[in-house]
């Protein structure tokens, strides 16, 4: 039986992995489909600690797993799909690996990107549409593309795409945007990023040529139908948390976070970090703190159960 199991290798579950190998207790991290989390979206990292000149989110993750790696903690390309209470603890389901007991169970899944929920998005997936600009946006460098939302994720992918774009164009469903006043501020005033106002997409052009060709666009409040002519469409509404494998057995908010007190869950032995109890802040930042929290909180638990 293993003593720690961390689910999800972003900052949360990494930091949890640093803590709990420096305390001697080799924790088994499942890195899930997506090693690094969500952060590795990202391209730059400017706001974590340490860096005044900022680090490439990658070689963050990297730099992290290596620290894990140096105290014993092992690594499993795998992913958490089923988890369980037993009489000794708790039994973890993998997608390869099988069924896994362990004494204390560190959840650190994430959250992942929200979809707009159009069919032709999803006929369009990978031939134009995209929810990480980072990850594809090199793919329309000198033409013209889209980003739908209001958020930081929205600012972000705007900027990036913005230096290697001919025009930038951003949807918001508002009036105003939610992002940070720092990142609003920065869009605003590109002169390559056009903002369209209390709008929606109704549908993704370029179904029947297999590739984008625009997005059509329905104004809230006037009713008006507009097309806005791209070659990419990067959708950035948000995250969904990862808690599918949950099987009712964790306590979920409204929306789907699992709901936490100091990392804490409803079950005895399961402890959470990061964007998937976090339903505000998503920064790395938070989330490694998180995870530390969650570490050393799975540590006393381990203490008190195992002689």
């Amino acid at each position: 039986m293993e003593k720690i199991i961390i689910a999800g290798s972003g900052p949360a579950g990494l930091t949890a992995a640093i803590y709990a190998a420096r305390s001697g207790l080799a924790p088994l991290v499942l890195e899930g489909m997506q090693p690094g989390g969500q952060l590795t979206q990202t391209e730059v990292v400017e706001n974590f600690p340490g860096f005044p000149d900022g680090i490439d989110a990658n070689e963050l993750m990297a730099r992290m797993k290596r620290q894990a790696e140096r105290f014993g903690a092992r690594f499993q390309m795998d992913e958490m799909t089923g988890v369980a209470r037993t009489e000794t603890g708790v039994a973890v389901d993998c997608m390869v690996g099988g069924r896994v007991e362990t004494v204390a169970l560190i959840v650190a899944t994430g959250a992942t990107a929200r979809k707009l929920g159009l069919e032709s998005e999803a006929k369009l997936a990978g031939r134009g549409v995209s929810g990480c600009a980072v990850c594809d946006g090199a793919f329309y460098k000198g033409k013209a593309v889209a980003v739908i939302g209001g958020g930081d994720t929205a600012m972000g992918d705007a900027l990036y795409l913005a230096r290697i774009c001919t025009e930038v164009t951003v949807v918001h469903r508002r009036d105003e945007f939610r992002a940070s006043k720092v990142m609003a501020d920065r869009v605003l005033a590109n002169p390559k990023i056009k903002v369209v106002w209390n709008s929606v997409v109704e549908e993704i052009l370029g179904v029947e040529e297999r590739a984008v060709r625009g997005i059509r666009l329905r104004n809230k409040v006037t009713g008006e139908i507009s097309d806005v002519a791209v070659s990419g469409v990067f959708v950035a509404i948000g995250h969904a948390p990862s808690t599918a494998w949950a099987n009712g057995l964790l306590d979920l908010d409204e929306e789907g976070y699992i709901k936490s007190a100091n990392a804490l869950t409803n079950v005895p032995g399961i402890f959470v970090a990061g964007d998937v109890q976090d339903r505000i802040n998503k920064q790395a930042v938070t989330a490694a703190a998180s995870g530390c929290a969650a570490a050393l909180a799975a540590e006393r638990y381990v203490d008190t159960v195992v002689e």
